[in-house]
């Protein structure tokens, strides 16, 4: 193996995916050269003991000197978190938005606890299903009712459920998410039962932040939650966020030598500035970000490629649904192998039926941009190699990158 091989696969890569391919994948994002320079900055190798963590019983600011500007980031980060999303408090030091939720159920759930959560078959995360996250902590866990005529929680049904029953923890958000819940009838079941009202936002953090999606403080969750690098175009990582003291307190004692040791300092500086990037211009890219998914789905649509929820206008967020039953009947391929012949040429897109307009949007497109992009993947899906084409869209959206 070569000195440079690292060094070359990473040329590759950079070539590959910010030049000369559209990417589709609602789970990615890029960032900024200002974050990407921070990423690699002084912070990424430096390590230090979170401040007033317990030793040996006694709470230390830190036991690691040189670390004052490492502090000073942290805090100043939680604070602009705390303005873009409206919140009391902010933590960023869960290394995923896995974690970020690995620490909130540790925070107000016991072993034995029950958790309630959007079914995996409706596009629900795994992680809140056993034998995942409920058997890792202890705790049972049972779906909530949903609704695939409207693709969204039966908020109705819902309340009743968790009246009935009565979780200890409630959690809204989903790998597939499409539109806003109700959450108002949600919201009162969980105050009558005694449940904690919990939002995974991972997918859909950018366009909270943007005030696009919905306001989940606002609407009564009690702490929203979620990854950095989706919609919400920072590094990779978590952000977990509140505006009640006790769940502060409780999130902060789930954290040192519990859950998160090193909380990887240039990330937490480049997630400062991305929220800085974000509360400067988040509510124009959070609405474009929208726009740009109702418009392709419209224009695939159109062009006769099935997509789900076309009489409710296809999505509300930065995700497009694909119907996998007839896209095999139409391409003669599952999901999976549809997937790879698009990544032939250059188009990336998941193998579970979801598309994403985030990083297009970031990148500077537009409504007008879509027509041309769905014909692009038109054409890629039946077999044509349109790299070139591809690679000539891509680098045009390159030269319009830029901080809006």
């Amino acid at each position: 193996m070569k000195d440079s091989y690292f060094l070359d696969r990473a040329r590759e890569q950079a070539k590959w995916r910010l030049q000369d391919s559209i990417n589709l994948l609602p789970s990615e994002n890029v960032t900024s050269p200002e974050v990407r320079a921070l990423l690699s900055s002084d912070f990424g190798h430096r390590y230090t003991l979170p401040v007033n963590a317990l030793w040996a019983g006694e709470y230390l600011e830190n036991s690691y000197r040189g670390t004052r500007m490492t502090t000073e980031i942290e805090r100043s980060a939680e604070r602009v978190a705390c303005t873009v999303f409206r919140a009391k408090h902010a933590c960023v030091q869960p290394l995923s938005g896995h974690i970020a939720a690995m620490i909130t159920l540790l925070s107000v759930a016991k072993k034995g606890s029950s958790i309630c959560s959007v079914p995996v078959s409706c596009g629900g995360y795994d992680g809140y299903a056993q034998p995942y996250l409920p058997d890792i902590l202890g705790f049972t866990s049972w779906e909530l009712p949903f609704s695939k005529k409207i693709y969204n929680l039966d908020a109705e049904r819902c309340a009743a459920a968790i009246r009935k029953k009565k979780p200890n923890v409630v959690v809204l958000g989903a790998s597939f998410i499409l539109f806003p819940y109700e959450m108002g009838p949600i919201r009162d079941a969980c105050k009558d039962a005694g449940s904690y009202l919990i939002y995974d936002g991972s997918h859909v953090m950018g366009l909270i932040a943007g005030g696009e999606f919905q306001s989940p403080l606002d609407e009564g969750a009690d702490i929203l939650y979620g990854s950095t690098h989706k919609s919400f175009f920072g590094p990779q990582g978590g952000l977990i966020l509140t505006r009640r003291d006790d769940l502060d307190l409780a999130i902060r004692k789930n954290l040192t030598w519990r859950a998160v040791d090193n909380a990887h300092w240039n990330r937490v500086a480049a997630l400062g500035h991305t929220l800085l990037e974000m509360k400067r211009f988040g509510k124009r890219y959070a609405r474009q970000v929208v726009r740009n998914a109702q418009a392709l789905g419209r224009e695939l649509s159109e062009r006769g490629f099935p997509l789900r929820c076309k009489e409710l206008n296809f999505t509300k967020s930065h995700q497009l649904l694909i119907d996998a039953g007839r896209i095999r009947r139409k391409f003669g391929l599952g999901l999976n192998d549809f997937s790879v012949r698009m990544e032939r040429s250059n188009i990336i897109i998941d193998s579970v039926g979801r598309l994403g307009t985030a990083e297009l949007t970031r990148l500077g497109a537009d409504e007008e941009d879509m027509a041309e992009i769905a014909e692009l993947f038109i054409d890629a899906a039946n077999g044509k190699d349109v790299r070139s084409a591809v690679r000539r869209k891509r680098r045009e959206l390159r030269v319009s990158f830029r901080l809006r």
